[in-house]
Order: structure tokens, then C-alpha cells, then sequence
């Protein structure tokens, strides 16, 4: 069985660890509303994410579920003052999304034309075992 896990851009950024396919990483992840997602990745990819990855206390007391990466794409998207909003927060824009397949997720996207990147679709499943690095990070098994 597969998952779907949604990695922000800004907490592999802070301190977070690079990943690729085949690594087996222990990640603190919480569950999603799929709403959330939505303007980022469309309603049916949004549908389909399981968790997020936290690296930033949200989700103290949990455990960290040890996953191997299976597949990697970069998530990329404008982002612009909603029509008719209040205040000038920027937010993703629907329909702008961009999905890049990569190799490895080191929180720095090569930019790309008029669009922003937000984050990481990760494609992964459960493991079993001991990563050889804990606590968020990699475990180098390449």
C-alpha cells in the first residue's frame, strides 16, 4: 500500500534532511484536510493526500513512522491576492500547478517561469526496520 505524503517547501528548507526514492526516513506525519490543498495541487490530487510531514512540534507526542520513499515530484504554483479578498495575502492559485518528477528532494527547486515552489509529492510506503539516521532525516539506504 502506497501513501501520499505532502512536504512544505519551507520545513525541508529550515531544517529537514534530502530524501530520494529508495531512502528509508523517519517522519513525523499528521493527518490532512484535503481542502487545505486544493488551490496547491487541484481537488483530485488533493483528494488523494494522506498526510504531511512535521518537522516543527505539531506534532509532539507522535511517533515517527518510518517510510520509504517511492516516487518524488516537486509542486510549483502562482500565488496572488485572492478576487474580492480583504487583505493581501498571497495564495496559491488554482489551476497554476506544475508537478516536476525528481530524483531527490533537498528543498531547492530550479525556478521555473511564473510559478512559485511550494512543496514535495511524495509517494511512499510503510517500512519496516531501524533507519540507520533518525528524527526527521534520511537514512542512507542507497
Amino acid at each position: 500500500m502506497t501513501l501520499t505524503i505532502w512536504v512544505d517547501a519551507w520545513q525541508i528548507q529550515c531544517c529537514g534532511e534530502s530524501f530520494a526514492p529508495g531512502d528509508v526516513v523517519s517522519w513525523t506525519l499528521l493527518e490532512v484536510d484535503s481542502k487545505d490543498y486544493v488551490d496547491i495541487v487541484g481537488r483530485e490530487r488533493a483528494g488523494g493526500i494522506d498526510f504531511r510531514e512535521e518537522h516543527h512540534g505539531w506534532g509532539e507526542g507522535r511517533a515517527a513512522t518510518l517510510v520509504e520513499v517511492v516516487s518524488i515530484s516537486e509542486v510549483h504554483c502562482r500565488y496572488g491576492v485572492p478576487p474580492g479578498a480583504t487583505e493581501q495575502a498571497l495564495r496559491p492559485v488554482p489551476g497554476t500547478t506544475v508537478l516536476v518528477p525528481v530524483q531527490e528532494a533537498d528543498g531547492w527547486a530550479k525556478p521555473r517561469p511564473d510559478v512559485s515552489f511550494a512543496g514535495y509529492l511524495v509517494t511512499a510506503r510503510y517500512a519496516v526496520g531501524e533507519p540507520e539516521s533518525t528524527g526527521g532525516g534520511r537514512a542512507m539506504t542507497r
